[in-house]
């Protein structure tokens, strides 16, 4: 076998009291997509990030190109050879796309008395998102123009430019549709074609084994197992992943009629930004599923859902008739939004999980509706943490240091706390491992039996496929077909509506 391009031996990185990584081996070869795979808080984005500088390992030794390895920062080794695209938002609003992608270079670019060359530097911006296939995407765009998919499209462009011998895809498939996870696809086949090594870390276990040509299982810190690609199969995978065998079933099991159920939500003629005349009704104890390619306009249809975004025409009412006009007015008719863009607009990341989860439910645990005491708030995110399994040192724990999935439970803890009656879920399970899917998916179906109105926006043809009662695919912001639940629905029968 050749020589890895990196390698990283006996690795250690301990956080308070958790162990990340314990002793942990792992090299990338050249000419080779290697996988890493493993449950929320397995280890794997901490020792990728430990390869690309973003974080010091307590113990252990790496070598780079048969050299001591040591980045200062994601910068100094992205500058070095190893290049890592993060799981969530790595760019920054308020200036321009070419500004984002040179952030760190931009004296290169200074003429006389200290101007930038504004024009060079949106022609080389605009240079390296071509190299990717992002052509709609220009350097002189404002970067707050984008959507989340286009501003991942550009922290792409932004670290493929610099050519690294070592790519480390971090979770970056789950914030892209279709167009954009073959655009990242096809980067990473012509970094392996030129010998290069690429560390890919997802949760989609299907997309792993199409990709990847040898997987690395991480569970609790330690390395369980490498797979090559003659070896890949799912069973064993996931055995390897979690320890166990999943037990019960992973999608909904039952589904009934619900179309002549109370009305929950109803929104209708929804003229938006990306929404051309959209009409949609939401009954409780039902499970609605809306799919379709990432700019099809369904993300915005759930901001305007949840009064997040004010359409310029149509109105959203509650089943009794009261309008929706803000987030305000949405929460007191106990409505729940989990965003897409998880870190920006479902979180504070710099708060603790107490402060996260106690923020929508004051009414909830205020005596007398008005005196907020520490005793309830701390009993009540207890409560959360406890019957979400949050894995944490304690409700103080910055959110920020917990998993993507964990995270995630922070979110729907939120919501569930203050016994939201309407669920507005947008890519509810994105970022999560194999495990804590089947554990929001039982959830979501025992909210279902209770009586409560659900619905799912995601790019996850699957997952809307096996929890949706109806399932409403969008195209171009307007409602292209709906489907009734069916055992014999594919993604074929769907994708068709999409594209």
């Amino acid at each position: 076998m050749a020589q890895a391009i990196l390698e990283m031996k006996n690795i250690h990185k301990r956080f308070s009291s958790t162990i990340a990584l314990d002793g942990v081996d792992l090299a990338a070869y050249p000419g080779e997509i290697r996988g890493l795979i493993g449950e929320n808080g397995s280890g794997k984005s901490t020792i990728s990030s430990i390869a690309a500088g973003m974080q010091k390992a307590d113990e252990g030794e790496m070598l780079f190109c048969g050299k001591p390895w040591a980045p200062h920062s994601m910068i100094d080794a992205l500058e070095h050879g190893v290049g890592m695209i993060v799981q969530e938002s790595g760019t920054i609003g308020g200036i321009s796309v070419a500004e984002n992608i040179f952030l760190a270079e931009m004296d290169q670019f200074r003429k006389g008395f200290g101007v930038i060359d504004r024009k060079e530097m949106n022609r080389r911006a605009d240079a390296a998102l071509d190299a990717i296939g992002a052509k709609e995407i220009r350097g002189a765009m404002p970067m707050d123009a984008l959507d989340f998919q286009a501003r991942k499209l550009v922290e792409i462009a932004k670290v493929v430019m610099k050519a690294p011998k070592v790519l480390v895809v971090d979770e970056t498939t789950t914030a892209l549709s279709h167009e954009g996870r073959q655009i990242l696809y096809d980067v990473m086949r012509r970094y392996r074609d030129e010998g290069k090594a690429i560390l890919f870390i997802s949760h989609d276990l299907d997309e792993i084994m199409q990709v990847c040509d040898s997987l690395t299982v991480l569970r609790d810190g330690k390395l369980i197992r490498t797979f090559q690609k003659a070896e890949f199969d799912p069973d064993a995978i996931r055995m390897s992943m979690i320890g166990r065998e999943l037990k019960g079933d992973y999608y909904r099991s039952d589904f009934t009629p619900t179309d002549k159920a109370e009305i929950a939500l109803k929104a209708e003629h929804i003229t938006a930004a990306d929404l051309d005349d959209v009409s949609i009704t939401l009954h409780r104890g039902e499970i609605v599923g809306i799919g379709g390619l990432s700019h099809c306009g369904m993300h915005t249809l759930g901001k305007v859902l949840f009064g997040a975004v004010t359409p310029q025409s149509g109105t959203v009412t509650t089943g009794d008739g009261t309008k929706i006009t803000d987030e305000a007015a949405a929460m007191r008719c106990n409505i729940g939004y989990v965003a897409k863009d998880r870190d920006t607009e479902s979180l504070n990341l710099t708060a603790s999980v107490q402060d996260n989860i106690a923020i929508a439910g004051t009414d909830q645990y205020a005596v007398h509706g008005f005196l907020l005491t520490g005793k309830n708030e701390k009993a009540y995110v207890d409560r959360q943490i406890g019957e979400l399994s949050i894995k944490c040192s304690g409700r103080e724990q910055p959110t920020a240091q917990l998993s993507g999935g964990n995270k995630q439970k922070v979110v729907f803890g939120k919501w569930i706390g203050r016994k939201s009656e309407i669920l507005l879920l947008d890519c509810p399970t994105r970022g999560v491992d194999i495990g804590v899917k089947r554990d929001m998916y039982q959830l979501m179906a025992a909210f279902q039996k209770q009586g409560k109105a659900i619905l799912i926006i995601s790019e996850e043809l699957p997952e809307l496929i096996g929890m949706s009662d109806r399932l409403i695919i969008m195209k171009d912001g307007r409602i292209t077909k709906e489907f009734a639940h069916s055992e014999s629905l594919s993604d074929a029968d769907v994708i068709n509506y999409m594209i």
